[in-house]
This record gives structure tokens, sequence and C-alpha cells, in this order.
């Protein structure tokens, strides 16, 4: 379904396992600060509406959205989290820099997974403009970090009971 027919800040509350024990990061990124800390906020309060309680959310700002996997990969070795969620906002420039930031952001995002032991879900937002981010961000398709934070609990349960 395309993000133009999909509300990001919908999720079926009915589903979603007890997060009242879990321990949550939240990576940010601090380029385009207008737009993360929005994601970063819709995620917050979305793990708290949830049950996740407000000591065992770790909060970490790194300087831009390249920087997120090692602020998660140091996430990751702590050991103390269930989930980490990376909060990034990457928007098409003038030059091929886009490309080079997506392409490394998701793939670094994807080892992380795959070599980790603390799911690291993925809500960097790649917009070819700054009102797509907005829209994605708190506007009118909802919010993507509220999207995220109900996957990192589901996966923070996986992790659990896996």
């Amino acid at each position: 379904m395309a993000t133009s027919e999909k509300n990001l800040s919908y999720y079926d509350e009915s589903t979603m396992p007890d997060a009242s024990g879990m321990r949550i990061g939240i990576v940010v990124s601090e380029w385009n600060p207008d737009i993360t800390e929005k994601l970063a906020e819709g995620a917050r309060n979305t793990l708290l509406r949830l049950g996740v309680k407000e000591e065992n959310i770790t909060l970490w700002h790194v300087p831009g959205s390249f920087e997120l996997i090692y602020g998660a990969r140091r996430m990751q070795d702590n050991a103390f989290l269930d989930a980490i969620i990376a909060v990034g906002s990457i928007i098409r420039g003038e030059t091929p820099h886009f490309d080079y930031v997506c392409q490394a952001v998701s793939q670094g995002i994807k080892d992380l997974n795959v070599r980790g032991n603390i799911p690291v879900v993925f809500c960097v937002l790649t917009d070819d403009t700054k009102q797509q981010a907005i829209e994605r961000s708190g506007g009118r398709h909802g919010n993507k970090g509220v999207d995220c934070a109900a996957a990192a609990i589901k996966m923070a349960w996986l992790k659990q009971n896996s």
C-alpha cells in the first residue's frame, strides 16, 4: 500500500503484546530536527501509551542519519534493551548524496538486525521533498514514529519469546 493511502499513526492496539517490562532505545538524528524530533516524540508517546515505563526508554542523539548505525550499534552493545528505534530523515537534494546515505543507512540497519541480538526498527524517512517529510512526521499521513514504536514492541516481544 502506498504511503499516500496509509495512516502511519495507525496500529491495532488489540494485537499489541504487554510492554510494561520492556526496555526500548531510541536513537535520533539531529539532521532535519524539525522532522526527527516529531518522529521521536510520536515513538516515545506511543511507547508510554502502550505501557513502557518512562525510565525504560533510553534516548540518544547522533549528528545525522549516517551516524544512526553507530548509535544503534552502541545501544546493542549495552545489551540492556529489548528493541531499538533508529529515527532519521533524509531529504533528496541536488546531488547523489541522498542515494548514498539512504543506501548506507538501510544496509547498515539491516546488518545490525542480521548480526545483532537486539532488533533495530527502521524509522528513517527517505523523502523527495521537505513537505513529504512533514506529512509523514505528524501531518496528513500521520507519524511514522508511532508505527515504528508499535513495531519495536512487537519485535521486542519476538526477541523475548523466541
